[in-house]
């Protein structure tokens, strides 16, 4: 009786995290329209441009999330949230997903209600100074004033690299990292941190980028990714079989340019891949050619990055750690299948 009590009590948690996730997914689909949380505004991760249209690494996770789900990219509400507001407004259901520059840590993981992953970019934490200082290291920095944006995990990195590292310092939080910024650049501050990614972006808004430069050192390491509600795990999977698929496609060579004409491909994978076999979607509560909207309306992983960080973008971010790992690099997805 024990025994079929417990089995009783799983099955009903399987059941009611089931249809929590099929709640979701059918709230977006009612609605006719998937609510992202992203930055306020990081060149290359999320930002509007003139006519207000939102592009980045970030947006086009989100992207990729409404082609899947509705077949349409457009069909999307963004909300920017600073890093304070990010975790309450997915607690509260206000954002479906949450895709600004989050790091994934064990405490958020397990402290906020929320599940993380995938991984979508390695990044790590760095500081930023002016040349004029001639400063080589972050080790050089003892004593220095650091511009901080409070709410972060860089808060702790920061303090953490000064204590190991037996150096003093001056930490200045700001609520956001335009303020950082702003006070950095007025001399507020010897230095600014945050990931080196942002800090790239960060420079482009200076009056003069060329008056800055980024210390070498990583003094964290900060995986990136989306987060939603926990026990949306049905609603989690298409989150994270989204970007599986955008990881998938660049190592079978699909793009949105070549797409249409892979339909017609022998290839038992990019068959399954495509929904031209099988029925893959179905699992995911989606079209089975989920997979195949992603591709021809956002495209596949390297063509995101190469899009907003890329050698050809303004940021020119080397794909290091963001390759896909038969490239070296980092990115790796399970198998569609």
């Amino acid at each position: 009786m024990k025994l079929a009590s417990a089995a009783l009590g799983a099955l009903s948690i399987a059941f009611s995290v089931s249809t929590a996730g099929a709640a979701t997914l059918d709230a977006v689909k009612s609605r006719g329209q998937l609510v992202c949380g992203t930055s306020p505004g990081v060149p290359g991760f999320s930002l509007p441009n003139a006519q207000g249209q939102w592009n980045g690494l970030d947006v086009d996770l989100c992207k990729a999330v409404a082609a899947a789900v509705f077949g349409d990219t457009t069909k999307i509400k963004y909300v920017p949230l600073n890093p304070k507001d990010r975790f309450a407004a997915v607690q509260s259901g206000e954002v479906d997903v949450l895709s600004r520059q989050t790091t994934w840590s064990l405490s958020r993981d397990t402290s906020l209600g929320l599940s993380f992953s995938p991984i979508t970019y390695f990044d790590g934490q760095a500081l930023m100074v002016k040349k004029t200082l001639g400063i080589k290291s972050a080790k050089e920095l003892n004593g220095a004033t650091i511009c901080v944006q409070g709410g972060t995990t860089t808060e702790l990195n920061i303090a953490d690299f000064f204590q190991k590292n037996a150096l003093k310092y001056d930490p200045v939080s700001f609520a956001s990292g335009d303020e950082a910024i702003k006070a950095f650049e007025a001399g507020r501050c010897d230095a600014f941190t945050t990931d080196a990614s942002a800090l790239y972006a960060y420079r482009l808004k200076a009056a003069n980028p060329q008056d800055f430069v980024v210390l070498p050192e990583l003094i964290s390491k900060e995986p990136l990714g989306p987060a939603v509600r926990r026990g949306d795990e049905a609603w989690a999977n298409i989150v994270r079989w989204t970007h599986y698929a955008m990881v998938n496609a660049e190592e079978l060579g699909l793009t949105s340019a070549n797409v249409d004409e892979q339909l017609k491909s022998t290839n038992p994978e990019i068959k399954r891949f495509l929904g031209v076999d099988g029925k893959l979607g179905e699992g995911l509560g989606l079209s089975n050619d989920w997979a195949y909207r992603i591709v021809k309306q956002v495209g596949n992983y390297g063509e995101s990055y190469e899009r907003y960080l890329g050698p050809n973008s303004p940021l020119a971010i080397p794909r290091g750690a963001n390759n896909l790992w038969s490239k070296g690099g980092l990115q790796y997805a399970p198998p569609l299948r």
